[in-house]
């Protein structure tokens, strides 16, 4: 007979005062409770380790507290408290949210029903700095639309994370043997990248149900996508750091094909995409001297293929 999964909670804090007390106590009132939560200070200067310190006290699982000596920065502190857990299964956790009391039992059903399954996530309520509600979903505000979650269920991911991202870390579980693959994490895009790299080697499973109150403040560090986010970038700034992620995410795949091999195919995709990003990032100032290359990517169909046709066309015309 085959055992249940152990599950890990990896939350990242840092002068987390106002939200964590609220996050942790929805962790504590989950209908299936994790096997262990691991939080990893990033050397807060405020109550935060006094809030933590007293909940695991009380908590119906196992805290393990880990307090960084000095600042690591979110990704590195990130990766601190995955490398801690001891789960078959871990739950990424932003200590300003607040999860559904059903979260980790149908996220582990996800897995359950698709043994296959390296990665599930979900998608969340977006609300205001004091819980206040709004209209707005996660997914509505990333354009994730239901073709494209039908995409990622039939096995298609990649075809869909090359266009754009859609997986946020705060809505995702995956299973811990991808964390040699994963780590080290890159300092931009961490959900981006395991995402894309479990969706290379593996599937991803994506839940429409709404499993947390995602939290918009002042202090996210990305939160949901904002009209006019790239006005007066450059194409070199749009698409420069976008080449540098998929160079990385190449080299990652590569380097580990022995442990978790990913199809031919699915690499000669991210040699096109590549192609279609370095040729984005050198399109030159004047719109004209643009037209060209953007003419010739546009014949060579990656408009379609890695962005969103002529209206991604026309926006990289003339901005």
């Amino acid at each position: 007979m085959t055992r249940p999964s152990l599950l890990s909670v990896a939350l990242a804090s840092f002068n987390g005062e106002r939200y964590i007390a609220e996050q942790l106590e929805s962790i504590a009132q989950q209908h299936r409770l994790p096997d262990e939560l691991v939080i990893s200070d990033d050397a807060s200067t405020d109550s935060t380790t006094d809030i933590v310190l007293k909940f695991a006290r009380h908590a119906p699982f196992p805290v393990q507290f880990l307090q960084n000596s000095e600042r690591l920065g979110s990704t590195r502190n990130f990766q601190t408290a995955i490398c801690a857990c001891n789960g078959d299964i871990i739950f990424l956790c932003d200590q300003d949210d607040v999860w559904y009391p059903n979260k980790i039992e149908l996220i582990e059903a996800g897995f359950i029903d698709n043994p296959n399954a390296g990665a599930v996530f979900t998608n969340a309520d977006v609300i205001g700095e004091n819980l206040n509600p709004s209209e707005l979903r996660l997914w509505e505000a990333f354009k994730f639309n239901s073709k494209e979650q039908a995409q990622i269920n039939g096995g298609d991911a990649l075809e869909v994370l090359f266009k754009h991202p859609v997986v946020t870390g705060a809505t995702m579980a995956f299973r811990s043997i991808y964390r040699d693959l994963i780590l080290p994490l890159p300092e931009m895009w961490h959900d981006a990248w395991i995402a894309l790299l479990i969706g290379a080697t593996s599937c991803l499973v994506a839940l429409p149900t709404p499993l947390i109150a995602y939290r918009q403040h002042s202090s996210n560090q990305l939160g949901i996508p904002r009209r006019g986010r790239n006005r007066g970038k450059t194409c070199a700034e749009i698409y420069g750091p976008q080449v540098l992620h998929y160079e990385l995410t190449r080299v990652r795949l590569l380097t580990h094909g022995k442990h978790f091999p990913v199809a031919t195919q699915k690499l000669e995709k991210i040699e096109e995409l590549l192609i279609f990003l370095r040729n984005r990032a050198a399109l030159p100032q004047s719109p004209w001297q643009r037209l060209p290359i953007a003419l010739n990517e546009l014949a060579a169909f990656r408009y379609h293929r890695y962005a969103f046709g002529t209206v991604s066309f026309w926006k990289d015309l003339l901005r």
